[in-house]
Formats: structure tokens, C-alpha cells, sequence
């Protein structure tokens, strides 16, 4: 298949980190003779990501596997779990995941791509492909890897010769920015990255351990990747072993469940690994447990026991609810990992994939536009990015078993909403050896027919209830909630905790109908500029006027810009008053046939203007601090009777405001002046491809020249 017949972004066709591209680095090393040397991410501390160990014993060297050990494979018969060890890096959240992808092979190919080896065509160039944001990534690292004392750094595996998951573990030390920026993390992360799916968290205290067991049997026969850990109290309790031989604050990946028979009865069992590839439990049914003297051997043989120090181990459905604290799951496919009816019979099948159909989009929080904040703070929480949701129409009815038919009254009023699972991810927050998460939500409005054409302002926001959220603020990298809707159109608002906190997110909607995306975008009205432009004028400003010409206007009998500005000033309260270059401005704003000076008949209509626009501008002012931030300026345009988007806003804040988040009331009558000739400009505009793609194209494009 020819890739540009394919989506970009696809597995088929994934994006090139850094531009570049594998087959053609390969071809040109294999016809050099050449091993790759990776420019972009090289063989020093930048790469390692963490300060230089003093101790000259602790060296870093950088080799090849073959430089390494002489046997060196990229795989070694198959791929499986206890292949991935934990080296001297935090980063056991990575390694749980990437454990729990090798049970999955259809999923495990699209993260490691076949037909790579350490011997046939070989040139120190390997690749690897990740979910990122909505889009499959290919990363191409050379096979250098950090060496300690002749042994690997980092990730290895437990035979040493095996090679595959310390490149997977560099390529995606290289895609998030260095290894030391691998430093702690959440299991979802990875599980996410490896797959495109959604992630879970669910109390295994929730569900009874037969329910639990069922839960997760289910969710690994639909491809779910699986992991679990022990919460702990504190930071100090992090990495201590408990009596039963567990780690607390540790990710263990689940990589099997089983139904084990005794010689009386059965037993629920569930099979973990610890990815540090020792440090094992040792309660009942771990390796060297008695309670497999009552199981025969064939069954011992079936299960594949071990009893070896490889990490790896078995523990019951029972024992694992009452040690585990958390689990934590990512599916292709975002359904429920239990639902309330979940049956118990653990040889029932598993409920059937639905059927889901996604929307998606990428935007940004930008300081003093689009960063509103929570709704902490009401003037600036409705700047914050909006998203319209339509559903059309509520899920599909289905068929109910009989357990379901118990519950029926519930299920017929559940028929008649529409299942929707949000999630808001914030991209590119671990960087280097810094994680900065910023503390984020989503919350779900409802919108009334009569306001579905309009502009959702503070007035709506200040006055509705969310239908749904994905609650409190956390810093993570993702957030979600599935939610039950009526049919209906909605608006979604993404944003963080504070205000002003730049950073670029990625949407995600997965319903089970199918529903309509999209931002809420809304033109400048040019109606409210007559509102705006013509105030009445004062009678003591219109005497002041008179005045004011007598005295000092020339034969032509029209002010000069410095005449002007000691006319408008006498008006201004005094931390208010402009500057020479904005009463040009306001001159120029007129039509003067190309003169710098202004007659009678324009002057007073210009005081007016002024004075409306300071007690527009005190009222925005709330901390008397003589300046404005840029979500009080959309508000105070709006009151001037100048309605724009969001990506105006930004471009006239960057213009009038110079980069800062204060904004002097001279810069507020600079912008205000410049959007009136620019309206009156796009209203005299003939072009019919200038009107056609509208006002706000219009704007931007003249803004930002």
C-alpha cells in the first residue's frame, strides 16, 4: 500500500519524529556500510536527562549490543513478559505497560514492527511507533545504548542477550525529550501511548474479588492492557516491601487470570509481574507456596509454574482485593471494565464489543485569551476553549439478558440517553527532567434551543449547572468521564485550574450513537458598531469643544494631534490620559482627507467616544490599578459594542497589549480605534471572496500585517 494513500498519522502511515524516516536512514547506512549515529538525540548527559554522577567508577559509556555481549539478539525466541527488566530508572510504570503489551501480539506489532534484527540487514537503526495525541508517531533511534560497569544502564532483559525492550525504552526516552524524564509516571500513560485506547482507574475495593476476577478475565480476552499497585500513604513508604512481598506505590502489570482446580474445589487466580524482575510475593499460591501441593501436576504444567525469581507470580482473587488498591486498564475500544450487572459466572462469556465512533480535536490555553481558568473565576471561565456537542439520537435498544431483565426499568431509561466517554489529555507536560502537569478538567453544559446560534458568555456560564464533568481539577495527563445524555446540544469547556496557564490539549469523544464535534466559533458583529460610535454628547463637553477651538485652532480652524491631546486630557481623569501617539491615532481613526489635525464637527463626537470608553473602561477595572487583563478587554469591547472571536482577541491583545497581561487604558482606545476603521473599511470592501470568507479572516489578515 502506497502510504500516500494513507491517512498521516495512521499506523499505516504515522507521523516522522523529527522528520525522519527509517526506511530511507536504512537504505542510505546499508549502502554506505555505515552504522547509523542518531544526530538528534546523542550519545551524551543531554540524552540521560539527569546531573553527571562525580564518582569516575560511575562513568556512562554508550555501545552497541553486539560491543556489549557477543550474542547479542534484538529478540530471543519470543517476546514475553519476564523479557523486560528495570534498570536504574524510575520508570516502572513504563515497563508494567510495556509487560503487559506482550501478551497482546496484534497490539504489540504496532508498537515494535517485525522484521528488525541485531544480524540481517543490519545498520544500528531501529524504529518504533507510539500513540501521541491522536495520531501514531514512528521515532527512530540508533541502537547506543547507556552503559554501567559492561551492564545496561536501564531497562534489560532477564537473559542479558535480549535487546528489543531497551530500544523500545530509548525510543521513547527520545520521543518525550530524555530518559530522566521517565522519572515516576502513571501506568496510564504508557498504556495509552502503546495503544490509542482509553485508560481506567477503578478501586479494586468496588467489586467483590469473583466480580473483580470476571471484570479483568473479560477485559485481557478484549486485548485490554492491565496493571495494578499498592497506593502508598507517603513519600517515604514508596518503594517498601510489605510482609506478603508486594511493593507499595509499585506497578505490577496483570498479565493472566486462570481458574486453578484443586482437590477441593477451584480457585480464582490471577497472574502478576513485578517489572523489576525480583522482589516477588510470597502468600498463598506464589511460586514456592505449599497450596500447590494440592494441585496436580498436569495443572501446574497447563498454568506454565515457575518457581524462579523472575518477577512474575500468581496470587488469589481473594488476596488480591484485599492487598491491591487500585487497578487500572486501557482498552481499544472505551468499554466499561464492570458493569453494575456484571455476571459472576466465571465461565460466562464476555460481553460483547460495542460499536463507538470517536470525534476529536487538538487546542490550546493561551495566557490572556483562551486560559480562563476554572470557574473560580466567572469573568474569564467562559474565554476558556468551547467545544459543540450535538446527539441526535439516544443508544441503540438492545437485547437483555436475564440478568439485565432484573434491572429492565433502569436499562429502558438508560435506552433512552446517549453513552458518552470524554477524555482531556494536556500534550508535551514531561519534558526533560521536569514533569509539570497542570491541575485540568472538562465540564458539560446543556444548551437551550433559543441560545444554540449565539455566543455562550459569562451571562450562561454565570447562571447554568454542568449536566457532567470529569471532576475535580487533578494534575494528570488525562482526565475522563463517561456520562448519560439526553439527546440534545451541548458545549464542552476545557480548561485548567488557573488562569493564564499556557499549554497546548488533545479532545477526545467516544459515543455509542454517533455525534457531532465541533469548536464554537462566532464572527464580530459590525450592528454593534453604530451603538459604540455614537454616544450623545455632553453640553460641558460641547462648550469645552467650542472653547477650546477659539482659543487655540489655527486659521483653517482645526487642532493639531498636541492641541488635541491637551483638549481630550482636560476631559480624562488624570491616570487615565493618553499619550501623543494614541491622540494620533484617534485622528488618524477619522476621516481628515489625509490631514493630522481634526475640524469641530469630528472633535466632539471623539471627546464623547472617549468618555465613554474610560467609564467602560473603570468598570473593567475592578482593582483600580489603571490597566485591564485580556479577558477583561473582550468583555469591555463587547460593552463597547464590538463582538470577536477568540483568535482576534489574541492577535489584538499581542498587537495593543505587547505581550504583557496588563493592559493601559490608552491601549484600550488604540484598539477600540483601530477596530473602528477596520470595520468601517471591511463595510465599503466590494471583493466578493473578501466577504465570503468573513470578518474575522478579514481582520486577521490586516491585523497581523
Amino acid at each position: 500500500m502506497e502510504t500516500q494513500n494513507v491517512a498521516t498519522g495512521s499506523i499505516a502511515n504515522p507521523v516522522k519524529f523529527r522528520d525522519q524516516d527509517y526506511v530511507a536512514l536504512l537504505d542510505a547506512c546499508i549502502k554506505s556500510g555505515s552504522l547509523f549515529s542518531d544526530s538528534t538525540f546523542t550519545p551524551d548527559q543531554s540524552s540521560i536527562g539527569m546531573p553527571t554522577d562525580p564518582d569516575p567508577k560511575k562513568e556512562i559509556k554508550w555501545l552497541r549490543p553486539k560491543e556489549i555481549s557477543a550474542n547479542a539478539v534484538f529478540v530471543e525466541d519470543t517476546m514475553c513478559t519476564t523479557d523486560i527488566c528495570q534498570g536504574q530508572l524510575g520508570d516502572c510504570w513504563l515497563l508494567a505497560a510495556l509487560s503487559c503489551l506482550t501478551m497482546h501480539p496484534n497490539l504489540f506489532v504496532k508498537v515494535v514492527p517485525p522484521n528488525q534484527s541485531l544480524t540481517e540487514s543490519y545498520a544500528g537503526i531501529f524504529h518504533f511507533t507510539f500513540w501521541q495525541y491522536g495520531e501514531w508517531v514512528e521515532v527512530v533511534v540508533d541502537d547506543r545504548l547507556p552503559v554501567r560497569g559492561g551492564r545496561l544502564l536501564f531497562s534489560y532483559s532477564c537473559t542479558r542477550n535480549e535487546y528489543w525492550s531497551a530500544l523500545v525504552e530509548k525510543a521513547y526516552a527520545k520521543l518525550i525529550g530524555s530518559y530522566g524524564s521517565l522519572k515516576g509516571g502513571n501506568i496510564s500513560e504508557a498504556m495509552e501511548d502503546f495503544t490509542g485506547g482509553i485508560a481506567y482507574s477503578l478501586p479494586v475495593s468496588s467489586r467483590t474479588p469473583r466480580i473483580m476476577w470476571k471484570a479483568l478475565s473479560d477485559a485481557l480476552s478484549r486485548g485490554s492492557l492491565l496493571s495494578c499497585f499498592i497506593q502508598a500513604k507517603n513519600y517515604l513508604e514508596i518503594g517498601t516491601v510489605t510482609a506478603e512481598g508486594l511493593v507499595k506505590g509499585h506497578a505490577y502489570a496483570i498479565t493472566d487470570t486462570d481458574t486453578v482446580k484443586k482437590s477441593a474445589g477451584e480457585a480464582l487466580l490471577l497472574r502478576l509481574r513485578n517489572p523489576w524482575g525480583f522482589v516477588e510475593y510470597s502468600g498463598p499460591w506464589s511460586d514456592k507456596s505449599k497450596v500447590w501441593d494440592d494441585v496436580d501436576a498436569a495443572e501446574k504444567k497447563r498454568i506454565e509454574l515457575k518457581n524462579s525469581e523472575d518477577g512474575e507470580f500468581w496470587i488469589s482473587a481473594e488476596d488480591f482485593n484485599k492487598l491491591f488498591d487500585t487497578v487500572e486498564l486501557c482498552s481499544v475500544d472505551p468499554d466499561p471494565i464492570v458493569d453494575e450487572d456484571t455476571p459472576t459466572d466465571p465461565d460466562s462469556p464476555p460481553a460483547p464489543i460495542s460499536a463507538w465512533t470517536l470525534s476529536s480535536h487538538k487546542g490550546s490555553w493561551v495566557s490572556g485569551s483562551t486560559a480562563g481558568g476554572s470557574c473560580s473565576y466567572p469573568r474569564s471561565f467562559w474565554k476558556n476553549p468551547q467545544f459543540q456537542l450535538i446527539l441526535a439520537e439516544h443508544d441503540d435498544d438492545k437485547v437483555m439478558t436475564p440478568e439485565e431483565n432484573k434491572v429492565s426499568e433502569k436499562q429502558n431509561e438508560k435506552a433512552k440517553q446517549c453513552t458518552v466517554l470524554v477524555e482531556l489529555l494536556q500534550k508535551d507536560r514531561r519534558k526533560k527532567d521536569k514533569i509539570n502537569f497542570l491541575h485540568i478538567a472538562f465540564h458539560i453544559y446543556r444548551v437551550p434551543p433559543k441560545l444554540q446560534s449565539l455566543c455562550l458568555d459569562q451571562s450562561f456560564f454565570s447562571s447554568q449547572q454542568p449536566v457532567g464533568s470529569s471532576g475535580k481539577y487533578q494534575p494528570l495527563r488525562a482526565v475522563w468521564r463517561e456520562v448519560r445524555l439526553d439527546p440534545g446540544n451541548y458545549v464542552i469547556l476545557a480548561s485548567t485550574y488557573s488562569p493564564n496557564q499556557p499549554a497546548e490539549f488533545f479532545l477526545r469523544i467516544y459515543s455509542k450513537t454517533g455525534n457531532n464535534l465541533g469548536t464554537q466559533a462566532f464572527t464580530c458583529s459590525t450592528g454593534f458598531l453604530m451603538v459604540m460610535s455614537m454616544p450623545p454628547v455632553l453640553p460641558e463637553d460641547r462648550k469645552r469643544v467650542q472653547k477650546t477651538f477659539d482659543e487655540v485652532a489655527g486659521p483653517d480652524d482645526r487642532l493639531n494631534a498636541k492641541e488635541f491631546m491637551k483638549l481630550v486630557n482636560s476631559v480624562l481623569e488624570k491616570d487615565y490620559q493618553l499619550p501623543l501617539e494614541t491622540c494620533r491615532q484617534l485622528i488618524f481613526g477619522e476621516n481628515t482627507g489625509g490631514r493630522s489635525s481634526l475640524t469641530r464637527e469630528q472633535t466632539e463626537p471623539v471627546l464623547a467616544s472617549l468618555r465613554n470608553l474610560q467609564s467602560i473602561f473603570f468598570k473593567f477595572d475592578q482593582d483600580s490599578s489603571g490597566t485591564m487583563s485580556p479577558f477583561e478587554l473582550c468583555l469591555a469591547l463587547q460593552a463597547a459594542g464590538v463582538q470577536c472571536d477568540g483568535q482576534v482577541i489574541q492577535v489584538l491583545w499581542e498587537r495593543f497589549g505587547s505581550g504583557e497581561l496588563h493592559l493601559p487604558f490608552h491601549g484600550f482606545v488604540a484598539c477600540v480605534t483601530r477596530l473602528r476603521k477596520l470595520f468601517a473599511l471591511y463595510q465599503t470592501e466590494s471583493n466578493p471572496e473578501v466577504k465570503d470568507r468573513g470578518i474575522n479572516a478579514w481582520l486577521l489578515r490586516l491585523l497581523t500585517v
